[in-house]
């Protein structure tokens, strides 16, 4: 029936009282500001936030762009006090700077200051008497580093703040005091692309008055979250292996200048308050004294001044000082005393915690801007004994050195993994510490090496970094681990806070050896951007040119080999040319006649840049293993690689190996949601990835029938970590291995005591008022025993470096060595896969080997010896292959990534897809 347009018969009169339409609102934000300092007087010459931007501080979430704009324009009406610098640019193109603010006559004199800073660094070239008269002219320093993590949002508006603060306020005693005796550097925004992230969401989301409810869209990001940067790095974990432009940028700024506190300013969650130091046990060995003494001190003058203003706090209870890859952990080791700062989170305008407070973003502001004027008062009350301490500290360091009987020098031969050496010397360059090469073959310690290997002596200023990252072992304290196994005792979480080890030679797969003495040799210093150059020998070769496979020079080679079009060959196995010269399975055969007429000029660009080591052939012949006419010779595909993206893949695991495929392999991947390969035709891939994450919802029954069916027809499924949990799952079955639970001694055979059950006559089954038999425990053991979860996973592990076997057998692991080392966290332990389904290909070492670095429970080490940590199973014409652990964690394991090449590039090329 058709409805009549009753429009017309609306009375006039009634239409002319209805109200007109009102002009669009604004979005409401928090509707009252607050005096950051109260009584403060403020220099008009001095723009405010409101001036620059259009609100109050804290009246709005500060964008990059914006907070850029603010700080051109207090360094316009400021020249004289405040520099700022450029010092990279973010994965998005965003501008990466950090200002200085001091007095006129320093900051006129910037590079004055970093040369006097340098040189007090190194007690090698100067006295004490020296060393006392720049300690007497030289100013204390600050570096404040801001919003690592883009939705920890306070930081940045009040690093603006503190600016302005320092800047405007007058007749102001501390500001007069810091002035006079200290630098301060701020470092806004250390995660632009994080930050915009999050606000950009934030302001797509918000209402017409913004909710303090935990539950509303504001306050729950969608993946990745704004915490992460571009590659979905956690950039506070990236300290180490230095992958991201950002932190690389930080990193030459910190080692440019050398400020005495370096301070890292966070957010947690908001039902908290305000955390600062001293930190949490454990602390690293290689700190000293005085600066934990100094951070005392930090947490101190913090606490006068939120006593003053009754803001709560705490410290001490978690955020430890043991890992060196923070960053308020990793300046520690060039002498600076560093902490970090977390203030409870609006995450947004506003945020009602559980006990029914609201705490406003302002409020969130206020807080981080007065711990940073406190510190810098710190600063400048302690200046002279700030400077005092960070030259001492190099003199410890340098003392200690030389005092080490076994690990004086560090020497890395260069001879196994030329391309990872490489890359773990330039690092170390990287990070400042002095590093040599030889320029010719030499001895030492009743050993010799060959001209070009590095050479690292821990008797220089950075020789404590050089110790804590190159000494396979750093121990904490054993009164800290004994409580931590009396907590697992009583089924208390422990308290270890992030990994219990970071040896970077390990993690790179690079033998390294240690001497007790220096090493006396002709040598030059290395640089971080000493180019790695590759070489080709007779290049003009007739048959073929031949690239040694286990690097990553030799993997780089090959990704812009198949990127230029060539045919490129791999061997399964070992060979031996007829010139009696050995080549290791997964060996490279650019044959000439295969490839375009200017064969010679491209093998010769492609080695330059990649840094591999090619070798012409004249002759095909092989005198042993498989010739390049061989069915265990290959010809290399070019994959087309997707990786799962978006819910439910770890937005970690997900950015790491992505970018370790695309920056570290130089081969594209292509991200597609997770819920898309439920049902997606994925016939154009030949490679899949799934990161870590709990596929079960987002694929489910269909997804894995989906899978399989794509598998069977050719592709090459990868999983990493939890994604192999899902694979394994009865009703996925996509790998026939198994999760394992704890495992559970049998008990002890003991004489039947009063601690067994007794019958009372009834059957407990059968019992009505369901009460079961009675038993008397004589013990906490027998009560600890009485409680026990048969159904217990294995305890789980915070992060320890393990050794891995690999089978040297199978063309999955061509090239790569006979042991690998990788991290292992969580508490995943698998059953071997049986032969009738597929490989083992790498399994976990024995118990007493198993352990290569940290600090693992006794029972985990037990039950994982022996078990897989790399899984192969055929099917149809594809396979999949799981990793039980995460290959890329961080990208900081270089020494997995010839195996994950493997698993991509020679697995798509033994797939049988109809082509």
């Amino acid at each position: 029936m058709k409805i009549p347009n009753l429009l017309p018969l609306i009375p006039l009169a009634f239409a002319l009282q209805l109200p007109a339409q009102a002009a669009p609102q604004p979005l409401s934000h928090v509707p009252t500001s607050i005096a950051m300092w109260p009584g403060a007087q403020y220099d008009s010459q001095i723009p405010t936030i409101e001036q620059i931007l259009g609100y109050k501080i804290g009246e709005r979430i500060t964008s990059n762009e914006d907070m850029l704009r603010y700080f051109d324009a207090l360094a316009q009406a400021a020249p004289e006090r405040i520099k700022i610098f450029n010092y990279g640019q973010s994965w998005e193109g965003r501008k990466l700077i950090y200002a200085v603010i001091g007095k006129p006559e320093t900051i006129a004199h910037l590079e004055q200051f970093a040369a006097d800073m340098q040189t007090l660094a190194d007690p090698r070239k100067l006295n004490n008497q020296q060393a006392k008269a720049l300690i007497d002219k030289l100013p204390s320093s600050v570096w404040l580093e801001h919003s690592v993590h883009g939705n920890e949002i306070s930081s940045t508006d009040a690093a603006m703040m503190t600016t302005y603060h320092l800047l405007a306020a007058q007749h102001d005693a501390v500001i007069d005091k810091i002035f006079a005796n200290t630098l301060v550097f701020i470092d806004p925004l250390q995660n632009p692309d994080g930050r915009n992230r999050f606000v950009n969401y934030y302001y797509q989301s918000v209402g017409m008055v913004p909710s303090s409810d935990r539950l509303s869209v504001e306050h729950n990001e969608p993946w990745p979250g704004g915490r992460s940067n571009h590659y979905l790095f956690d950039m506070n974990r990236d300290w180490l292996a230095i992958t991201q432009p950002e932190t690389a940028g930080r990193v030459s700024a910190l080692l440019h200048y050398k400020p005495n506190i370096v301070i890292d300013l966070h957010e947690m969650g908001g039902d908290s308050s305000y955390f600062f130091v001293p930190a949490a046990n454990p602390f690293n060995p290689h700190m000293n004294q005085a600066q934990i003494a100094n951070n005392t001190l930090v947490g101190k003058n913090n606490a006068k001044y939120f006593d003053h203003f009754g803001f709560d706090y705490f410290t001490h209870e978690v955020f430890d000082a043991f890992y060196p890859g923070y960053g308020d952990s990793w300046p520690t080791f060039y002498g600076a005393s560093a902490a970090t700062y977390e203030v409870a989170s609006a995450r947004g305008d506003s945020f009602r915690t559980v006990t029914g407070n609201t705490i406003t973003y302002p409020q969130t502001v206020q807080k981080h801007f007065v711990a940073a004027i406190a510190t810098a008062e710190m600063a400048a009350d302690n200046r002279q004994k700030l400077l005092s301490d960070f030259y001492q500290y190099q003199q410890q360091a340098i003392s200690a050195g030389k005092d080490d009987s076994k690990e004086r020098t560090f020497i890395i031969p260069a001879v196994r993994d030329a391309a990872g050496s490489y890359k773990l010397a330039t690092l170390m360059a990287k990070h400042g510490v002095e590093v040599q090469q030889a320029d010719k073959p030499f001895s030492a310690c009743g050993k010799d090496y060959a001209a070009g290997a590095y050479i690292i002596d821990t008797a220089q200023p950075r020789g404590r970094f050089v110790k804590t990252t190159f000494t396979k072992q750093v121990d904490m304290a054993q009164d800290f681990l004994k409580e931590q196994e009396r907590r697992r005792a009583r089924k208390l979480d422990d308290e270890i806070y992030d990994v219990t080890a970071w040896s970077l030679p390990l993690m790179f797969n690079i033998d390294t050896d240690a001497c007790g003495k220096a090493v006396a040799v002709s040598s030059h210093q290395l640089t971080a951007d000493t180019p790695l150059l590759g070489k080709v020998t007779h290049a003009d070769a007739k048959v073929a040119y031949l690239v040694p496979w286990g690097d990553m020079a030799a993997g780089r080679f090959l990704t812009a080999a198949l990127q230029a079009g060539l045919t490129v060959k791999s061997a399964d196995k070992a060979f031996v040319t007829g010139d009696n010269k050995h080549y290791p399975a997964g060996s490279l055969i650019v044959e000439v006649k295969a490839n375009p007429e200017n064969i010679a000029e491209l093998v010769n660009h492609i080695a330059h840049n990649s840094g591999a080591q090619v070798t012409g052939v004249d002759s095909s012949w092989v005198s042993q293993g498989p010739s390049f006419g061989s069915e265990n010779t290959i010809t290399m595909t070019a994959p087309n690689v997707a990786m799962a993206w978006d819910e439910p893949v770890s937005s970690l695991s997900a950015g790491a190996a992505r970018f370790v495929v695309e920056q570290e392999f130089h081969w594209p991947v292509t991200a597609i949601r997770s819920d898309k390969l439920a049902s997606a035709n994925l016939s154009h891939y030949q490679v899949l990835i799934l990161p870590s994450g709990d596929y079960s919802s987002a694929l489910g029954e269909a997804g894995a029938t989906n899978l399989k069916t794509w598998v069977k027809q050719g592709g090459v499924l990868i999983t990493f970590a939890d994604a192999t949990r899902f694979a394994t799952q009865p009703k996925i079955s996509l790998l026939d291995v198994q999760q394992e639970l704890a495992y559970k001694a049998p008990p002890a055979t003991a004489e039947k005591s009063a601690a067994t059950p007794s019958k009372n006559g009834a059957d407990d089954k059968d019992s009505k008022d369901n009460r079961v038999p009675g038993q008397l425990l004589k013990s906490n053991a027998e009560l600890i025993s009485a409680i026990e979860n048969d159904k217990e996973t294995p305890d789980n592990v915070a992060g320890v470096l393990a050794n891995v076997e690999v089978d040297q057998e199978h063309w999955l692991t061509a090239g790569v060595n006979p042991q690998v080392v990788s991290l292992v966290s969580g508490h995943d332990i698998y059953t071997p896969i049986k032969l009738a389904s597929g490989k083992n290909v790498a399994w976990f070492a024995d118990e007493k080997h198993l352990l290569a670095s940290g600090y693992l429970w006794q029972e985990n080490l037990q039950q994982l010896a022996y078990k897989p940590f790399l899984i192969y199973q055929p099917s149809g014409k594809g396979m999949v292959i799981g990793y039980t652990e995460d290959p890329t964690s961080r990208a900081y394991l270089d020494g997995l990534n010839v195996m994950l090449m493997n698993t991509i590039f020679r697995a798509a090329a033994h797939a049988t897809p109809l082509r």
